[in-house]
């Protein structure tokens, strides 16, 4: 059976996804969740247009994540939300997780949160996405930070010290 790796990045499926994290990952299929990209046929096709077909790309919506992740695959799958708060939504479909990686995080309203996550860039986090990802972490997952596949890995732990 594939694994399955999730990612947290607000920019879902973009150049490094499909250069870089695709074949690090073996990833055979991609499934990105947003509720207004999947309610719109014209920006899917935009989104996914230089993505190859055999990566399977998908923008769907949190209900329709759950049914496709329901499904075994043979393929390994990499999962996309642009927040964290998406992943607790579906805490009982990707408990299984090889990891959750935090890609670009950008500020948003309710951030509070910046952490360093390399190269002199950062992520930032709301008080609702730490208790997410600390409550994955609780659960046997990983949460690390690593933009790029030869990046170093930045553990949750070691992310959090540095507030």
């Amino acid at each position: 059976m594939g694994a399955l790796y999730v990612r947290v990045d607000d920019r879902l499926i973009h150049g490094q996804i499909v250069t870089a994290w695709s074949g690090a990952l073996a990833i055979g299929e991609i499934i990105a969740i947003d509720e207004e990209l999947a309610k719109n046929p014209m920006l899917q096709s935009i989104a996914t247009m230089g993505v190859p077909v055999q990566l399977k790309p998908r923008i769907v919506t949190v209900a329709q994540a759950k049914e496709i992740l329901k499904e075994p695959s043979e393929k390994n799958r990499l999962l996309i939300t642009k927040i964290c708060c998406v992943l607790s939504w579906l805490r009982e479909e990707i408990k299984e997780a090889k990891h959750i990686n935090l890609g670009n995080c950008s500020k948003l309203d309710d951030s509070i949160y910046k952490m360093a996550s390399g190269q002199g860039r950062f992520v930032y986090l709301g008080e609702s996405d730490k208790q997410t990802l600390d409550l994955f972490e609780s659960d046997g997952v990983p949460v690390i930070c690593q933009l790029l596949p030869s990046d170093k890995v930045r553990t949750w732990e070691n992310m959090k010290a540095n507030i």
